[in-house]
């Protein structure tokens, strides 16, 4: 067998890895560093090839692969979200990623995603609140308790200083383990039995459910004047959580309107309806917040280049930390013409 040089090996960074490492930093610090992350490529967003992700969709989920590039460097992302996949003991979505070197094709990471994209999409959505939710916002409504909701709690502690989280889920036993897992990490946590009750006093509610129907989480006498919505688990064609009414009463701001338009809470709404994209009002080319009476809704449905960052972090981590492996992943014979030969000298 012939040693593999550095070139033909691929840093992966496996499930045990990406705990180490999440632990390592501290949760919220990873948070933390996601958001500045994403943010600054937000900032530079004109650089990047910007495509809707690749979907595949079937009765029980989608599949999707999500690309980018920012000229030097490539990046994906393979993620699947199946709603049912729980009744049988499975994740809701799993997902993983590879960077690779513009200039020579050949990858520089392999990385599990599911736990990073939980990660990324609380990072996200902090980040924005951060430019659109009312100034000073303490509490916030977590309408769905599954696997991402502890994240986005943390996310909005660390990144926006909440204090309250208020929850609420259909399911009793999600917003008990919620409230669980977020015992002694500095937050209120308030346990509610509907979403009426879960949104009384929050600046801000979030909505992270996963069934794959038009659903009507929030209806549209919930929603008073001056909040936020944090509008996470409406990301793919026929899937949503907002009365089409409170849309029509918002500023609504996303990423990438060509695929939100298909996959959020906005298919609801004509095609040429206004939005905002994001990145520019983070350049002071649009404008956030009109006024402390106004909804803003961040229709988030997750983007390619918020999973490059995510990518890129981990990566410059992997040289403070070592958490990885190395894969031997690329052919690498002595003379790149001979790759029928290295087959015959491996014998």
């Amino acid at each position: 067998m012939t040693t593999p040089s550095r070139q033909a090996l691929v840093p992966f960074v496996s499930v045990d890895n990406m705990l180490k490492l999440v632990l390592h930093l501290g949760v919220e610090q990873v948070l933390s560093d996601l958001a500045a992350e994403i943010e600054a490529d937000f900032r530079r967003w004109p650089l990047f090839d910007k495509t809707p992700r690749v979907a595949s969709h079937s009765d029980v989920g989608v599949i999707e692969l999500m690309p980018t590039s920012d000229g030097e460097t490539y990046g994906f992302k393979y993620v699947n979200g199946h709603p049912s996949n729980m009744k049988n003991g499975l994740q809701t979505v799993t997902a993983f990623g590879l960077l690779a070197d513009v200039a020579t094709g050949y990858p520089v990471l392999l990385s599990e995603m599911t736990i990073l994209t939980a990660l990324r999409t609380a990072a996200t959505s902090a980040m924005a609140a951060k430019w659109l939710a009312p100034v000073g916002s303490t509490t916030m409504a977590l309408i769905g308790n599954g696997a991402q909701s502890e994240f986005q709690a943390l996310g909005f502690k660390a990144i926006c200083g909440i204090s309250e989280v208020r929850l609420y889920d259909i399911d009793a036993t999600a917003s008990a383990k919620c409230a669980a897992n977020l015992a002694g990490r500095g937050l209120r946590v308030v346990v509610c039995q509907t979403p009426e009750e879960a949104i009384l006093g929050a600046q801000i509610i979030t909505t992270v459910t996963a069934d794959k129907q038009y659903a009507t989480i929030l209806t549209d006498n919930m929603v008073g004047a001056g909040v936020h919505i944090n509008a996470v688990g409406g990301d793919c064609p026929g899937k949503t959580e907002l009365h089409k009414d409170i849309l029509l009463r918002s500023q609504i701001f996303v990423e990438y309107p060509e695929q939100t338009r298909i996959e959020g809470e906005i298919q609801q709404l004509a095609p040429d309806h206004p939005v905002t994209e994001l990145w520019q009002v983070i350049l002071g080319q649009a404008k956030g917040r009109h006024d402390a009476r106004a909804i803003t809704l961040f229709d988030s449905v997750g983007f390619a280049v918020e999973d490059f960052s995510a990518l890129r972090y981990v990566r410059k981590k992997l040289a403070e930390t070592g958490f990885c492996t190395q894969l031997d992943m690329i052919a690498d014979p002595d003379d790149p013409r001979d790759l029928f030969g290295m087959i015959l000298r491996a014998g």
